[in-house]
C-alpha cells in the first residue's frame, strides 16, 4: 500500500487542463458566445495562419446566437462579444489529446476540478451535490438514479463536440449551482461526411490475467444483458403482485413459501467461482454522419454506437473501529471489524446516439436521441473478524450483484435569429432506471472441530440473504429564451427567459432471508456450498423458505419527486470600450418531496415524510475589466442554492460498490444557501497560449455532509446539514507552447513542445458552535450540533487542500496527427465520512497519477487511420481509506489499483 502521507504539491505545481484557448473564440455573428475568458478579435485571420477549428456548443440562455466558436486569433475582442462568465472549454481535440475514454476522465484535467471514483466530479473542492450536469442545456437525469448527479465516465468521447465548464453563476442557469455547471454538447454534423470505425483492447496490472472471482449469471452478460436467466419467476412476480409480505401464515402457507424458494435462479447466481486468467478489457464503436439539402433546408443525421467491457479486481483490507479505547493512556482505535477481500467487478457500457438537425437560413433545430445502458456485475468475498457477532471466529462473507442502470434521453432544441432578436427553445425527457435482481449474500463462520466454515442459516454470524429492487426515475425539461440586442448610448443586450423541470422517482426494494423451518441446518448440511445449501432437496427436505425484512431498516418503497419553475431577467452591457457588466435575477419556485410507503400497511411509525417547499431570488453579476488588447480581470458575485439529492432524503438502504458502504437517507435536510464570490484576471500572450489566476470565496448556509453512524450491529453513511461552512481558495493556470523548428532535423521541423499547468488551493471550514441546533438525523427532534459533529472548525467532504495536474507533450504541426503527452494529476487528502460517535473523520489518500498517451495519424488504403496507446497510473498509486487517532490507524477501505495499459486503432472513411 502507499504511504498515508501526501505528496509535496510544491513539485506538482503546475498541471494541464487540456482546454482550448479561451484567448482565441469569436463568433460569426453578433451574439455573445459562452466561451472561457477572453475572445477573440473580430477581424479575420492573416492569411497565414493555419486552418481553424469550430467548436460546437449548445449552451443555456439565448445568449449564444451561432452552435460554433471559431478559434481565430490573439487578442481578446469587443467586450459585447465575449462571454461575462469563467467557462472552460474542452474541444473534441482537447479531449482527443488525453485520450481518456470518457468525459470524467477528461475533465480532471481542468483547473480547480477532481474526479471521485472515477465518476463524479468535485469543483473547486465541492461534493458531486453541488455539481449540476446538462446536455445541450437541457437538464440531465442520471442512469445511476441512486443519485441525482450524473456519473460522467458513462459518456464515452465519441459522442461529445464539446464540454464547458462554468465556475460562475449567471442566472440564465439553473439555480442549483455550487461549485459549477458541465455543459455537454452532443455531436452535430461536420461539414464532411464520414464513417469511422475503433477497436481497443487494454488491462491493468492487478486485474488482467490475474486471480479474481466471477459466477455465471447467464451466457449473453457479456453484453450487458442477460438472456432472462435473472427474470423474476412468475409465481415471485404474482407473490410481491399481491402487496402482502412473503412469510408463512395468513396470506402464503408453508407449502407456497417453500415453492416460491425453489423457484429462484440458484448456482446460477449464487456460486462464485475462482478465476485463474481473468480477461482483457475490450472496446468498439462505429460513428458516422452525412447531410443532404431539402430546397433550402440543409439536413444533417450524426449517429454512434459502441460498446465497452472492461474488469476490475480489487483487493485489500476493510477495518471499522466500534469506539475509541485508552490503550497505556492513550486513546486508540482498534479494529472491530477486519476483513481481507477480493472484489471483481465486470463493467459493460453500452451506448447509442442519433442526432438529426436542420439549418433553415440563420434557424438551426437539433434532434438528439441517447440511450446508455451500464450494466455492473460484481462478486466480492470478504474474510475476517467481526467482533461484534462472533468474537475471534472467522467469518467468510460472499457477495453477487447484477445492477442494470439504463438512461434513455430525447431532447430538440431550436436557436433562432431575427435581425436583433434571439429565440432559443429547449425540451426533453428522460428516462432512468436501475433493476438488481438477485442481490445475494452468503456468511460462514469457521468451525474449528469440523475445520471448515459452516452455515445452518440461523446461528450469529451465518446466514443466507437476497433482495430485488427497482428504480424508475422521469426528468421532464423545458426552456424558452429570448435575447434582444439595442443601443441606449452604449450596446446593451437584454435577455429573458423561463424553465421548468420536473423530477419523479419510484423506487421499491424487497429483502429476504432465508430460515429452515426446522431449526439450524444439520451440521453435516451447513458445510455445503451455497448453491447446495439452497438447493431444491435442501428446500424441501428442511423447510427452508424465504423470509420477508423489507422495511425492517427503513422504507421498502418510496416515491419522490422535485418541480421547478424558473424565471430570469438579465442585462450585459458595454459602458466604454473596456468595462462590461452582465447582470440579472433568477427566481425559483421549487417543491421537493419523499415520500416512503408502508408496503404492507403495517403502520411502521418510522416512516417519516419529506417536504421541501422554498422560493428564492438568485442574483448575480459580473464585471470585465479589459486592461489590454489581450488582458482582462473579472469580478463576479452571485447566489445560489443547493437541494439535497433523493437518496440523501429517502429512509432506504442502498450498497454504493465504489465506497462499499451501505448508504441510508436522512428525511429532514434541508437546501443549502450559497453566496459565491471571484476575481480572475486573465492574460493572453499568444495563440492558445494564456496565464490565469483567480480568487474565490463561498459562504454555505447548511451545507449537507456525509455521517457515519451505528445502528445495531450495522454500520452506515448518512447526510446531516451542518449549520455554516466557507470556503476559499485560488487558481492558477499557464499554458505554452514552444516551436522547435530551430532545433533542426526532421524530427522537429513540423513539431511544437506543450507545457501546461494548473494548480489549485482550496480551504474549508465547517463551523460547529455549543449554541448550534440542528435536525438528528435519525429522530428528526432538533438537538444540539455538538452531538452530530465536533465543535470547531474542520474541512468539507470530499475537499482537497491542493489540486494539481501537469501536462508536457509533442505535437505535430503539420497534416499528419501524431502526439505524445505525459500527464501527471494529484489531489492532497480529503474527507469522505465524518467519523461516527467522536471518532476522526474519514480520509481518502489517492495520491500522484502520472499517465502516457501517444497518438499517432497514418493513412491506410488512401484512408485515414489513428493508432493509439495509453499507459496509466504509471506510479503504481494505490488507494487508502483510513481513521488516524494518534499512533493508531485504521484502514476503512485500501485497496492495490495497478498499472493500466490500452491500445486502440481507428479508420475513418
Amino acid at each position: 500500500m502507499a504511504k498515508l502521507t501526501p505528496l509535496s504539491f510544491a513539485a506538482l505545481l503546475m498541471a494541464s487542463s487540456g482546454l482550448v484557448s479561451p484567448a482565441a473564440f469569436a463568433q460569426e455573428a453578433p451574439a455573445q458566445p459562452t466561451q472561457d475568458a477572453a475572445q477573440p478579435a473580430a477581424e479575420e485571420p492573416a492569411a497565414e495562419e493555419p486552418a481553424q477549428e469550430e467548436i460546437e456548443i449548445s449552451g443555456p440562455g439565448a445568449g449564444g446566437g451561432s452552435s460554433e466558436i471559431v478559434v481565430r486569433g490573439r487578442f481578446i475582442p469587443n467586450p459585447i462579444r465575449a462571454t461575462s462568465e469563467v467557462l472552460s472549454v474542452l474541444s473534441e481535440a482537447d479531449i482527443a489529446r488525453t485520450a481518456d475514454g470518457d468525459i470524467a476522465g477528461s475533465l480532471q484535467r481542468v483547473t480547480g476540478l477532481s474526479v471521485v471514483g472515477g465518476r463524479f466530479v468535485f469543483v473547486r473542492g465541492l461534493g458531486e451535490r453541488y455539481s449540476l450536469a446538462l446536455m445541450n442545456g437541457s437538464p440531465l437525469t442520471s442512469p445511476d438514479p441512486l443519485r441525482r448527479t450524473v456519473p460522467l465516465d458513462i459518456f464515452p468521447t465519441s459522442v461529445i463536440a464539446s464540454t464547458t465548464i462554468q465556475k460562475s453563476y449567471s442566472v440564465d442557469y439553473p439555480g442549483e449551482f455550487g461549485g459549477g455547471a458541465i455543459n455537454l454538447t452532443t455531436k452535430s454534423v461536420p461539414r464532411d461526411p464520414f464513417f469511422k470505425i475503433e477497436v481497443g483492447t487494454g488491462g491493468d496490472t492487478i486485474t488482467t490475467g490475474e486471480v479474481g472471482y466471477t459466477y455465471f449469471g447467464s451466457s449473453t452478460d457479456f453484453t450487458g444483458f442477460d438472456n432472462g436467466a435473472r427474470t423474476l419467476p412468475r409465481n415471485l412476480r404474482n407473490a410481491f403482485a399481491s402487496g402482502n409480505p412473503i412469510s408463512v401464515g395468513a396470506n402464503f402457507t408453508a407449502g407456497e413459501v417453500r415453492d416460491l424458494t425453489a423457484s429462484l435462479a440458484n448456482a446460477n447466481t449464487a456460486l462464485i467461482q475462482r478465476n485463474n486468467n481473468i480477461p482483457v478489457n475490450f472496446s468498439g464503436q462505429i460513428s458516422g454522419a452525412t447531410s443532404f439539402l431539402i430546397g433550402d433546408v440543409n439536413i444533417g443525421i450524426v449517429g454512434a454506437t459502441g460498446i465497452n467491457n472492461t474488469w476490475r479486481t480489487r483487493g485489500g483490507v476493510q477495518q471499522i473501529s466500534q469506539g475509541i479505547v485508552p490503550v497505556n493512556g492513550v486513546d486508540t482505535l482498534n479494529p472491530d471489524i477486519d476483513f481481507r477481500y477480493l472484489t471483481t467487478e465486470n463493467r459493460i457500457v453500452v451506448n447509442g446516439l442519433l442526432g438529426i438537425t436542420a439549418d433553415v437560413g440563420e434557424h438551426k433545430f437539433k434532434l438528439t436521441n441517447v440511450f446508455i445502458r451500464d450494466t455492473l456485475k460484481d462478486a466480492s468475498i470478504r474474510e475476517g473478524i467481526d467482533a461484534r457477532v462472533t468474537d475471534t471466529r472467522l467469518i467468510n462473507r460472499s457477495r453477487t450483484n447484477w445492477f442494470e442502470r439504463q438512461l434513455m434521453n430525447t431532447q430538440f432544441v431550436g436557436e433562432m435569429k431575427f435581425d436583433d432578436f434571439r429565440l432559443n427553445f429547449r425540451g426533453s425527457y428522460a428516462n432512468s432506471q436501475r433493476e438488481a435482481p438477485y442481490e445475494r449474500t452468503f456468511d460462514y463462520t469457521f468451525n474449528a472441530v469440523a475445520g471448515d466454515f459452516v452455515n445452518d442459516l440461523q446461528s450469529a454470524g451465518e446466514g443466507a440473504r437476497i433482495a430485488f429492487s427497482d428504480l424508475d426515475d422521469n426528468v421532464y425539461g423545458a426552456n424558452v429564451d429570448l435575447a434582444y440586442d439595442t443601443d441606449i448610448g452604449f450596446p446593451i443586450t437584454f435577455s429573458a427567459g423561463y424553465a421548468y423541470y420536473k423530477n419523479d422517482r419510484t423506487s421499491i426494494r424487497r429483502d429476504f432471508r432465508f430460515l429452515s423451518g426446522q431449526g439450524p441446518l444439520p451440521f453435516a448440511v451447513s458445510q455445503q456450498r451455497p448453491d447446495f445449501l439452497l438447493s431444491d432437496f435442501n428446500v424441501y427436505t428442511f423447510d427452508v423458505r424465504l423470509v420477508e425484512t423489507s422495511g425492517t431498516n427503513g422504507a421498502a418503497a418510496y416515491d419522490a419527486g422535485l418541480e421547478v419553475h424558473a424565471g430570469y431577467l438579465q442585462f450585459e452591457a458595454k459602458f466604454t470600450d473596456t468595462l462590461k457588466l452582465q447582470a440579472g435575477v433568477r427566481y425559483e419556485d421549487g417543491s421537493q418531496f419523499v415520500l416512503p410507503i408502508d408496503l404492507f400497511g403495517l403502520g411502521s411509525a418510522n416512516l417519516v415524510a419529506t417536504s421541501i417547499k422554498k422560493d428564492d431570488f438568485l442574483p448575480a453579476a459580473t464585471l470585465t475589466w479589459n486592461l489590454a488588447e489581450d488582458m482582462q480581470v473579472r469580478f463576479a458575485a452571485s447566489k445560489t442554492i443547493a437541494r439535497p439529492q433523493f437518496r440523501e432524503l429517502a429512509p432506504q438502504q442502498y450498497l454504493d460498490l465504489e465506497f462499499d458502504r451501505t448508504f441510508f437517507g436522512n428525511p429532514f435536510l434541508k437546501n443549502s444557501r450559497l453566496i459565491n464570490l471571484e476575481a480572475r484576471y486573465e492574460y493572453f500572450f499568444g495563440r492558445d497560449e494564456r496565464v490565469t489566476a483567480a480568487i474565490f470565496y463561498k459562504d454555505i448556509k447548511d451545507p449537507i455532509e456525509n455521517l457515519g453512524f451505528r445502528q445495531g450491529d450495522n454500520f452506515f453513511t448518512t447526510f446531516a446539514n451542518a449549520p455554516t461552512a466557507t470556503l476559499y481558495g485560488a487558481e492558477i493556470e499557464l499554458v505554452k507552447y514552444f516551436d522547435l523548428i530551430d532545433l533542426g532535423g526532421t524530427f522537429f521541423e513540423e513539431r511544437r513542445l506543450l507545457i501546461a499547468g494548473n494548480y489549485t488551493y482550496t480551504n474549508s471550514d465547517v463551523k460547529v458552535t455549543a449554541q448550534d441546533q440542528i435536525a438528528d438525523p435519525l429522530s428528526g427532534n432538533m438537538v444540539a450540533a455538538s452531538t452530530i459533529f465536533r465543535t470547531g472548525g474542520f474541512a468539507l467532504t470530499g475537499q482537497s487542500d491542493h489540486i494539481a495536474n501537469m501536462q508536457v507533450g509533442l505535437e505535430g504541426t503539420g497534416e499528419r496527427l501524431s502526439q505524445q503527452t505525459i500527464l501527471l494529476s494529484w489531489n492532497s487528502n480529503r474527507v469522505t465520512n465524518r467519523g461516527p460517535a467522536g471518532q476522526p473523520d474519514f480520509v481518502e489518500y489517492t495520491g500522484p497519477r502520472l499517465d502516457f498517451v501517444w497518438r499517432e495519424g497514418f493513412k491506410v488504403f488512401n484512408k485515414v487511420a489513428e493508432l493509439k496507446f495509453e499507459a496509466r497510473n504509471l506510479l503504481g498509486t494505490d488507494y487508502v481509506e483510513f481513521q488516524q487517532l494518534n499512533t493508531s490507524t485504521i484502514l476503512n477501505n485500501a485497496y492495490d489499483i495497478g498499472r493500466a495499459f490500452s491500445i486502440s486503432a481507428s479508420l475513418q472513411f
